[in-house]
């Protein structure tokens, strides 16, 4: 993947917690946390900030990062924020991850 893709990971599912969208700030931290057991979806990574689950990693990107993620002992953070009122607006995404400098190799 690209850098300037992995600087605009989609978060699926938002609308699900929008109330819980609407009170961050424009930029803020989100934890990523694996959902082994989530019988929908193999490889959910849900996201969250401080501690409130916000919605998951698009499939298409947990599908690469999710046995790294397994793999590692600590917690993994990465940079996120509010997505544009065009992204909403095109796509439904109300919120963006950046991937790029995350610690983890992702899988073929």
């Amino acid at each position: 993947m690209s850098d300037s893709i992995l600087r605009r990971v989609p978060v699926v599912g938002a609308l699900g917690y929008v109330e819980r969208v609407r009170r961050l700030p424009s930029s803020f931290t989100a934890t990523l946390q694996r959902e082994p057991e989530n019988r929908y979806f193999l490889n959910a990574m849900a996201v969250l900030v401080s501690g409130e689950k916000l919605g998951y990693v698009a499939p298409e990107v947990a599908r690469r990062y999710s046995a790294p993620l397994a793999a590692r002992a600590e917690t993994v953070s990465c940079p996120a924020c509010r997505a544009s009122v065009s992204d909403h607006q095109t796509s439904g995404v109300e919120l963006l991850l950046d991937f790029s400098a995350l610690p983890l190799d992702p899988a073929p």
